[in-house]
């Protein structure tokens, strides 16, 4: 009977070893998550702030774009159709 009592002892101390252990592990991945929450929050919002500065500088250069492109046209025109003959100096 002694024998018997402690066979079921081992068989709940080992059923006890794996789920300590995936109690363990699971609770080192969520360390591990929030750690690299963090890490990443940080360039995430690098990156947010690189992707927001982007977008300004787009909508300013489309808007000189707009600004400018009909005289920078008509200056491009006037340079390729109005030739003037000269004579080389050679």
């Amino acid at each position: 009977m002694a024998s018997q009592v402690w066979g079921v002892q081992q068989l709940l101390q080992a059923k006890k070893q794996p789920r300590l252990s995936e109690q363990y592990r699971l609770q080192r991945e969520e360390e591990f998550k929030v750690k690299e929450a963090v890490s990443l929050g940080s360039h995430g919002s690098c990156s947010s702030e690189v992707e927001r500065e982007t977008q300004e500088k787009m909508t300013v250069f489309q808007n000189y774009f707009q600004q400018n492109r009909d005289e920078v046209l008509d200056n491009l025109l006037a340079f390729v159709c109005h030739i003037r003959p000269e004579i080389h100096e050679n």
